[in-house]
C-alpha cells in the first residue's frame, strides 16, 4: 500500500536564512517553510533525495500564501544500475507542471494545497520553480513552499517470505525479477491512509498525530481479529483525538506568536492550557486501555475449528438484575470493565483460580433489562438514550456566527435551533414566535435587534430538511411582517431587510425535490407580494425579477419563472407594482438561455402576455426580426405569434399563399401544353380532329401565356383555320 516516503533536501539553488530548505524535511503546524532568496533569478531549483528508490505515487506542494509561484515543475531522477547513487549521476525525467493560484480571491491569507497523482519510478525528485505572483505583500519577488510531501511504495526484491511478490506466478515474478520497476504492479493495493496526506500532519500536534497512527495500526489488527467491539472503541477514540490535534496545533501556533511578540504571560497561559487539556484528553480515553500497554486481551492464534454452541454457558448462569435507578453519564466509548481490569480491581483469592483463556472473548455480553411498567412514565433525562433532555452544546463556530440571535434569545432557546434534533427546531422556532409575539420593547432599536435575531433563525428554519421545521418558519415570518412590524409601527426599510433577507432562501427552497416543499414556498412568495405592508415597497418583484444564472437548477429556474409569471397576471405593470416592461423582459430574455425546455416554456408565455399588451416595447429586448434570428426555433415560433397578434400574415403563411399560386400556374401551364400537343397531333394526322378541342381553343380567351409563346410560328393545316 503507498506511504508517506521519508526524504531530505539535498541541493537548493537559493534560500532565505530565515526560511532554510532543511524546513521542508518535517511536517507539523509549526513548520516555517523555505522560501527563496530575495529579488533571486528564476527559476528556482530544489532536489530532495528519497530514503530508497521508490516508485512514487502521488506528490503534494502547500505554497505559501502571497509568495506564490506562477508555476512548479516536477522532475524524477534515478541513476543507472551500473553508477554510483549519487545526485551528478542521476538522469531526470520530465513528469508535468501544476500552475498555482494568486490568492487574490482569498485575500493572500489562505494557503494552497496541490496534489499531483504520477506513476514514476526514481530516487530524487526535482521542483522546478518559476517566477512569483505580484501582489502588494511580496515586496522582494519571492517565492516559498511551505511542506513537500511524497507518497509511493518502496521497490525491493520479493525476498522476504512475508512480501505477496513471492506468491506471484512464476512469469510476473520473473518479470519484476528482469524488471524492478514493475514492483508494485502487483498485489498492490492504491488505497492511501489520510494519515499520510499532508494536510494531516500540518494541523496536527506531533504527539496526537504519532498517537493516532498507533491506533489505526490498532484497528487495522483489530478487525484482522474480528475483535469488532474494540475496533469500533478505537475508531471513536480517533476522531476524537483528531480534533484535539487539531486545537493544540492551534494553541502550538499561537504560543510561538505570543514568544515572537514577548508576550510571555500569553505563552505561558497557552503552554498551561495545552498541558491540561492533553492530560484531560488522555485521561478521558484511557489511552493506555486502548493501546493495551500492558498487553492484548485477545489471544493471537484463532482456533476457528471447534463448534460454538448456540449459547455460550456464561450466559446461562447471569441472572437479571433491576439497573439502577440513575445510570451513569454517557460517554464516547463503553466503559465497561473487562476481564483484565476486574482482576486489577478485585483481591485475588486462593479459592478462586483464575478462569481458563478460551478462542473467543468471554466478556460479559450486556442483558436487556426487563421492562419499565407501564403505568411508570418516567421523566426523559440526558442520560437516557434517544431525545435527551436537553440540546447538544454548541461549537465555537455556531456561537460566533449566531451571537447575535443569543444576545437576544439566550444560548439555551438558539442552542436547540441548532439542535441536530429536529423537535428541538420546531419546538424553538414556537418559543421564538411566542417570545416575539408577546414582546413589549418600545425602543426602535431593541425592537429591530430583536427583528434581525429572527429572520437569523428564520433563515435557517427555511433551509431545513423537516417540513415542520420548514413551516413553522414561515408561519413565524407571516407574524413578523403581517403583526410585529405593524405593532411597533417599523419604518419600510425594516419590511424590506426582512424580505430582502429571506427571498433568497425561499427562491432555493422553490428547487426542492419534494414538490410539497416548493409549492409551499413558491405560494409564500405570492402571498408576500399582497400583504399590507410588503405591497408598497415593491421589493418581491424586484428580488424575483433578478435574472437567473444558466447554471441554476431547472427546478428552482422554473419556480422562480412561475414565480415571476403569477406576480405579472396577478399585479400587471400599468400601475406601481414593480413589475416594468424593462425587468420583465430583461428577465425572460435570460431565462431563454436555460438549457432546461420548461424553463424557457414559461419565459416564452410571459413575453407572449406582455407582447400582447405593450407590443412593440417587447421586440427592443429581442434579437432584430431577420432570416438569420427566424432560423433559431425558439425566435421564430416568437416572431411568428406577434405577426399573429398584428393580424398581419406570418412569414409561414405568405409562403405557403405563394407556394400555391405557383402551383395553380403550373397547373394551368400544363393544361395549355397539353392542349397544344393534341392540336399539333390532328394537324400531322396522327390524330382524329377532336371537336370539343377545337371549340375550347376558340372558346378560350386569348392572352399572353406561355403556351402561346410556344405556339408562334407553329404551322397549322388549311381545314383547321
Amino acid at each position: 500500500m503507498p506511504r508517506k516516503l521519508p526524504f531530505r533536501v539535498i541541493h537548493v539553488s537559493g534560500q532565505d536564512e530565515s526560511y532554510r530548505a532543511a524546513e521542508l524535511n518535517y511536517h507539523s503546524p509549526l513548520t516555517k517553510g523555505w522560501q527563496s532568496s530575495r529579488y533571486c533569478l528564476y527559476p528556482q531549483d530544489i532536489v530532495i533525495q528519497l530514503e530508497n528508490r521508490s516508485r512514487l505515487r502521488k506528490i503534494q506542494i502547500l505554497s505559501h500564501q502571497y509568495l506564490i509561484a506562477t508555476k512548479i515543475e516536477f522532475f524524477v531522477g534515478d541513476v543507472p544500475d551500473e553508477q554510483l547513487q549519487d545526485l551528478e549521476n542521476a538522469r531526470y525525467t520530465r513528469l508535468g507542471y501544476v500552475s498555482l493560484s494568486d490568492n487574490e480571491k482569498t485575500g493572500y491569507k489562505a494557503r494552497e494545497l496541490k496534489s499531483v497523482h504520477v506513476d514514476a519510478i526514481g530516487l530524487y525528485l526535482k521542483l522546478n520553480i518559476h517566477k512569483n505572483h505580484i501582489n502588494k505583500y511580496n515586496i522582494y519577488n519571492q517565492v516559498g513552499i511551505i511542506a513537500i510531501n511524497v507518497i509511493g511504495d518502496d521497490i525491493r526484491r520479493p525476498t522476504d517470505l512475508t512480501d505477496p511478490d513471492v506468491y506471484l506466478d512464476p512469469d510476473k515474478r520473473k518479470a519484476i525479477e528482469a524488471d524492478p520497476s514493475l514492483e508494485g504492479l502487483y498485489n498492490k493495493p492504491d488505497f492511501i491512509s489520510p494519515l499520510d496526506d499532508l494536510a494531516f500532519d500540518m494541523y496536527q500536534d506531533p504527539e496526537i498525530a504519532g498517537i493516532i497512527r498507533k491506533l489505526e495500526k490498532k484497528k487495522q489488527e483489530a478487525v484482522l481479529q474480528e475483535r469488532f467491539e474494540y475496533a469500533k472503541k478505537l475508531k471513536a477514540a480517533i476522531s476524537e483525538l483528531q480534533k484535539v490535534g487539531e486545537k493544540l496545533g492551534k494553541y502550538e501556533v499561537e504560543k510561538r506568536q505570543a514568544v515572537e511578540n514577548e508576550d510571555y504571560d500569553k505563552a505561558k497561559l497557552r503552554k498551561v492550557q495545552m498541558d491540561e487539556y492533553r492530560l484531560q484528553v488522555y485521561k478521558e480515553l484511557n489511552l493506555p486501555d486502548l493501546l493495551e500497554t500492558s498487553g492484548s486481551r485477545h489471544p493471537q492464534v484463532i482456533d476457528l475449528e471447534p463448534i460454538r454452541q448456540a449459547t455460550p454457558p456464561r450466559l446461562q448462569e447471569i441472572s437479571y438484575r433491576t439497573p439502577p435507578q440513575t445510570p451513569p453519564p454517557r460517554t464516547p466509548y463503553d466503559e465497561r470493565p473487562l476481564p483484565a481490569m476486574k482482576n486489577k480491581d478485585s483481591k485475588p483469592t486462593s479459592d478462586s483460580p483464575p478462569p481458563p483463556r478460551t478462542p473467543y472473548d468471554e466478556r460479559v455480553l450486556p442483558v436487556k433489562p426487563p421492562p419499565v411498567p407501564e403505568e411508570e412514565d418516567p421523566a426523559p433525562s440526558e442520560t437516557n438514550t434517544g431525545i435527551t433532555g436537553e440540546p447538544e452544546p454548541m461549537g465555537e463556530k455556531e456561537l460566533r456566527e449566531a451571537s447575535y440571535a443569543i444576545d437576544a434569545f439566550g444560548e439555551p432557546l438558539v442552542s436547540k435551533a441548532y439542535s441536530k434534533t429536529w423537535s428541538y427546531r420546531e419546538d424553538a422556532l414556537l418559543a421564538v414566535y411566542k417570545h416575539v409575539q408577546e414582546s413589549s420593547v418600545s425602543a426602535k432599536e431593541e425592537c429591530r435587534n430583536l427583528l434581525k435575531a429572527t429572520i437569523f433563525l428564520i433563515k435557517r428554519a427555511i433551509d431545513d430538511k423537516v417540513y415542520s421545521v420548514f413551516k413553522a418558519g414561515l408561519h413565524l415570518l407571516r407574524m413578523i411582517l403581517t403583526e410585529y412590524i405593524p405593532k411597533h409601527k417599523l419604518t419600510k426599510q425594516d419590511t424590506i431587510y426582512a424580505v430582502e433577507k429571506t427571498m433568497p432562501n425561499l427562491l432555493h427552497k422553490g428547487g426542492d425535490t419534494a414538490q410539497r416543499n416548493r409549492e409551499d414556498a413558491k405560494n409564500f412568495v405570492l402571498e408576500e407580494a399582497s400583504l399590507m405592508e410588503v405591497k408598497p415597497t415593491n421589493i418581491v418583484p424586484h428580488e424575483c425579477t433578478k435574472p437567473i444564472k444558466l447554471s441554476l437548477a431547472p427546478r428552482q429556474a422554473q419556480t422562480q419563472c412561475e414565480i415571476v409569471e403569477a406576480l405579472y397576471l396577478k399585479l400587471g405593470i400599468k400601475s406601481n407594482t414593480g413589475l416594468t416592461v424593462e425587468n420583465l423582459m430583461q428577465f425572460c430574455v435570460t431565462a431563454l438561455g436555460h438549457n432546461s425546455d420548461k424553463v424557457r416554456e414559461v419565459a416564452e408565455r410571459i413575453i407572449k402576455d406582455l407582447y400582447k399588451e405593450v407590443r412593440d416595447p417587447v421586440k427592443d429586448y429581442l434579437p432584430p426580426d431577420n432570416e438569420k434570428t427566424r432560423k433559431i426555433t425558439l425566435y421564430r415560433q416568437l416572431f411568428e405569434y406577434f405577426d399573429k397578434v398584428d393580424g398581419k400574415p406570418t412569414k409561414t403563411d405568405v409562403k405557403r399563399k405563394r407556394a400555391d399560386d405557383e402551383r395553380k400556374k403550373q397547373q394551368e401551364i400544363d393544361m395549355l401544353q397539353q392542349q397544344l400537343q393534341q392540336l399539333k397531333d390532328m394537324a400531322a394526322g396522327k390524330q382524329p380532329i377532336d371537336e370539343s378541342v377545337l371549340e375550347n381553343k376558340k372558346g378560350a380567351p386569348r392572352r399572353p401565356s406561355i403556351a402561346s409563346k410556344k405556339m408562334v410560328g407553329t404551322s397549322l393545316h388549311p381545314s383547321l383555320v
